[in-house]
């Protein structure tokens, strides 16, 4: 049976609807971030007589061939995925090998006043795990094309998560460093397996609330007007809190402690709606802080410090007092690129980045910077709105819950709001691990957006079809 002009009256579909894939503002977006963080480094080459170099064009040339890449992969394999993510991300990168490279040449300068070796400029490192980070990117992009298929392997991530979380108190491996152990160290490579951790563990946290949300869900009882779970259902609460006093206890973690029950809290409550679950969690939160500040030294060190960072400027508070410091230099409009002091922030390049940005850019560069991760955040956010299963609306919410828990700590850290725990600025941070897992972050959430933003196929109206002449073949 088919109609008078021979397409067959019972097939099931037509051609989707064409839709703009906006592709073109993706680049021209890419093309912008490219050119400020090109201009950027030109001006700190300019200011501190540094010129032209080949280091300059290098690292120009690798991010932008790198960029150029992930949007070619995007618009072949993703060609309806979100157009903000990339350029913002990329963005955000091209800063932080800015200013890594600012610290290279103070330190370059310092090194031959002092007439000492001059170091290895650490640019070229983060260039190189920029490049890792593309081929990852890309990877996920081509053979992920459907984001579903991650919740069938919803508790094999979830033990893979578990085991990344604990591998540096392997033995041999296992590295401390500033008194946390995080790291694993294979001859010369290192690595925090914790950063790879967070995402696995965001798999399985969407895959096993998508199955127990409704169990979850469920009010039994309520006391003060609050309504509370069953006692049986308090039990992945009780252990998310568990674990994170763990990695808190043994690991001596605050960062990752904080960032792996924040995210669980938060996911739990989108997959049910319950309030309850944000007041459970805040209780227990509030228990294992109180527990934590009493009982482990580490911690009651950090929170007295926070407290009054002026009384041990010598010793445990002289890094956030040099973060104060400069980013009073800095003032409101900034010292200028390349014109600031960020060398004499203790751990500029890594956990201190953005109080070393601060310095040159200003309090109004700063609200520019937290204004481009809420961008990413809420395009992130917009993408789990949008996409239509439910594993996919919670895996997308919990890799932005990441992100968004990631930059309130480490800049609530280093502004003094909160206490410092540790964890890395995403994409701005000197680190092979945090700057993959962030960019794997980012190939995820543009898979979904695909899904999400791609048009569904249009099945033809039943009226039309009564409305055909139709003929028999």
């Amino acid at each position: 049976m088919s109609t008078t002009n021979g397409t067959d009256l019972y097939a099931p579909e037509e051609a989707p609807r064409k839709k703009p894939t906006r592709r073109w503002v993706e680049l021209l977006l890419l093309i912008l971030a490219w050119g400020i963080g090109l201009l950027g480094t030109v001006q700190i080459g300019w200011v501190t007589g540094e010129g032209m170099t080949t280091r300059l064009w290098v690292t120009a040339g690798v991010v932008g061939g790198l960029a150029l890449t992930m949007h070619i992969v995007i618009r072949i394999w993703a060609k309806y995925a979100d157009p903000i993510l990339l350029p913002v991300a990329t963005l955000l990168t091209m800063l932080g090998l800015l200013m890594i490279y600012r610290i290279d040449v103070a330190a370059a300068r310092r090194a031959v006043l002092s007439d000492a070796p001059e170091p290895t400029p650490d640019v070229y490192s983060q260039l190189t795990w920029y490049a890792v980070a593309t081929i990852l990117f890309v990877a996920v992009i081509v053979l992920l094309q459907d984001h579903r298929r991650l919740a069938r392997y919803t508790y094999t991530f979830g033990l893979a998560g578990l085991v990344l979380l604990v591998l540096p108190l392997a033995p041999v491996i296992g590295t401390t460093v500033n008194g946390a152990t995080l790291w694993i160290r294979i001859g010369d490579l290192s690595f925090q397996p914790a950063e790879a951790a967070k995402i696995l563990l965001v798999i399985f946290f969407a895959g096993y609330l998508v199955a127990k949300r409704d169990s979850l869900a469920v009010v039994r009882t309520k006391f003060l007007g609050i309504e509370l779970p069953r006692p049986k259902d308090l039990g992945p609460l009780v252990i998310a809190w568990l674990i994170s006093l763990a990695v808190l206890v043994f690991e001596r973690d605050l960062g990752t402690s904080l960032l792996f029950f924040g995210l669980f809290v938060a996911m739990l409550y989108i997959a049910t709606q319950r309030r309850t679950w944000i007041f459970l969690g805040g209780l227990l939160f509030l228990a294992g802080a109180a527990a934590a500040y009493y009982n482990f030294s580490h911690v009651r060190s950090r929170v007295t410090v926070w407290l009054d960072p002026w009384a041990y400027a010598d010793t445990g508070g002289y890094q956030i007092v040099q973060s104060i410091y400069g980013l009073a230099n800095g003032g409101v409009l900034g010292a200028g690129l390349g014109q600031g002091f960020p060398n004499l922030v203790p751990f500029a390049k890594t956990d201190f980045i953005v109080a070393a940005l601060g310095e040159e850019i200003g309090v109004t560069g700063l609200f520019a910077l937290v204004m481009l991760y809420a961008i990413l955040i809420e395009r992130g956010l917009r993408t789990a709105v949008s996409v239509r299963d439910a594993f996919g609306q919670l895996l997308a919410a919990g890799l932005s819950i990441v992100l968004a828990i990631q930059v309130f700590v480490i800049i609530g850290g280093v502004t003094g709001l909160i206490p410092l725990t540790g964890l890395t600025t995403p994409f701005l941070s000197y680190g092979g691990s945090s700057l993959v897992a962030n960019w794997v972050i980012v190939a995820i959430l543009l898979r979904i957006s695909d899904r999400a933003r791609r048009p569904e196929a249009v099945a033809p109206s039943p009226d039309d079809a009564m409305t055909q002449v139709v003929r028999t073949v």
